[in-house]
């Protein structure tokens, strides 16, 4: 079992930033994929942005390529993203996310662990 706990979310005008944190327990964080997805409100969860077990590589959605920074801490048990240049469009509740690989965790289906989501509104 791996416990996920998002922080880091609130309101904030449109051009701002927000780091959003996630703080991991239980199995081997080290061995899984971390990254971050977000649902609007009457939307479908969306894949938003993924680092690999050792951090060295990161993938994002195009809708936040340029703009958010996804980050890990293997010895701290916590992965991050940074969010810049912030749209109303980028509201959401966002969750972190583990699975066992990078092609899983794109699915939203074979994510196999979820945090509770911490919410981000961006007013224009």
């Amino acid at each position: 079992q791996v416990q996920l706990v998002e922080s880091g979310g609130g309101p904030v005008q449109a051009g701002g930033s927000l780091r959003l944190s996630c703080a991991a327990s239980g199995r081997a964080f080290s061995s899984y994929v971390m990254g971050w997805y977000r649902q609007a409100p009457g939307k479908e969860r969306e894949y938003v942005a993924a680092v690999t077990r050792s951090g060295s590589h990161t993938y994002y959605a195009d809708p936040v390529k340029g703009r958010f920074t996804a980050s890990r801490d293997n010895s701290k048990n916590t992965a991050s993203l940074q969010m810049n240049s912030l749209k109303p469009e980028d509201t959401a509740v966002y969750y972190c996310a583990a699975a066992p690989s990078l092609a899983q965790f794109t699915i939203t289906s074979e994510v196999e662990y979820w945090g509770q989501g911490t919410q981000v509104a961006v007013s224009a």
